[in-house]
């Protein structure tokens, strides 16, 4: 067994942050790290917070983090902020929000940039939930970058989403087109001391009529992250999906799927490594690269069919 596997068996808190960052820089060990700790996983659930930019996402988990130590429960959180398409570098600052549970041994804050990646989420991060899980926490809570439309990969690494709104923001008619609203296992209404929240409501119940959703119903709950309200009924909207994913074993397809979409994207990953290090090594093809005229189609399926034929 991979060390830092071991440790993190042991509860070692410096291994886990270790684990993570090999992930991230996408280490040579990392398959043979990530199958050990696959053997381990403990099984916890796993809560994907959602929502536009501005909806409050960073301030709620902060509150549920209270929340969930008052009953005991141990907490990771895998914050995931957006990477400067100018720069490459990212500003995390939901570490500065939940500073207060810095030195709390049973809640482990870990922040993840993009990198580029699309949908509201790092590469990583799937890897960096089933390292917490293994690990041993209670509860493993996603947040994801705030972009908005592009959110919807939450759904493939989670058990229970959560979709983070505001009254009056505007943002409503934006997750209609976009889709997001059918990955939502519950509405949260944060900042509810706001005007609009009936209409919002009652959108979003008009919303669940005319999509009809089969099996679960999605719950609204209002929440008033800076007044510490709503973290209860939030709680309770969570357990009760959780319970109805247990019941009625939705949660064990879930992760089935979940599981399949993850060995396609771990194959994916390691012929396009294999591919991208082919062409780097060949002057001729980065030459084609450079070259304005070059038609990516066809070079696209020569490459492709070269690359084949010699696998």
């Amino acid at each position: 067994m991979h060390s830092l596997a071991e440790q993190i068996q042991k509860q070692d808190m410096r291994a886990l942050a270790r684990a993570i960052t090999l992930i991230e820089n996408d280490d040579q060990a990392k398959l043979e790290l990530m199958s050990d700790i696959f053997s381990i996983q403990k099984k916890a659930h796993h809560i994907g917070i959602t929502g536009s930019p501005g909806a409050g996402k960073s301030s709620l988990i902060n509150r549920l983090l209270t929340h969930l130590r008052s009953k005991g429960l141990t907490v990771a959180v895998i914050a995931v902020d957006p990477t400067s398409p100018f720069s490459g570098g990212s500003l995390l600052g939901d570490r500065t929000r939940m500073n207060q549970h810095f030195l709390d041994p049973g809640i482990f804050i870990r922040s993840m940039a993009t990198r580029g990646s699309l949908g509201g989420l790092a590469r990583a991060t799937k890897d960096a939930i089933r390292v917490c899980d293994a690990y041993g926490f209670d509860v493993i809570l996603v947040e994801t970058v705030g972009v908005g439309q592009s959110e919807l990969d939450v759904m493939k690494i989670v058990d229970t989403t959560g979709l983070v709104l505001t009254p009056n923001s505007g943002d409503v008619l934006q997750i209609f087109k976009a889709g997001i609203m059918e990955i939502a296992d519950l509405f949260v209404i944060n900042k509810a001391d706001l005007p609009g929240v009936v209409r919002l409501k009652a959108t979003l119940e008009e919303y669940m009529m005319i999509a009809q959703p089969k099996g679960w119903h999605p719950l609204i709950v209002k929440t008033i992250s800076t007044e510490n309200k709503g973290m209860e009924e939030l709680w309770k909207g969570i357990e009760q999906h959780q319970h109805y994913l247990y019941e009625t074993k939705q949660g064990e397809q879930r992760r089935a799927k979940q599981l399949e979409l993850e060995v396609y994207e771990l194959i994916r990953e390691e012929i396009w490594r294999d591919v991208e290090n082919r062409i780097h090594s060949d002057q001729n093809k980065m030459e084609q690269l450079r070259d304005p005229e070059a038609d990516p189609y066809q070079l696209a399926k020569d490459w492709y069919g070269t690359w084949k034929g010699d696998s």
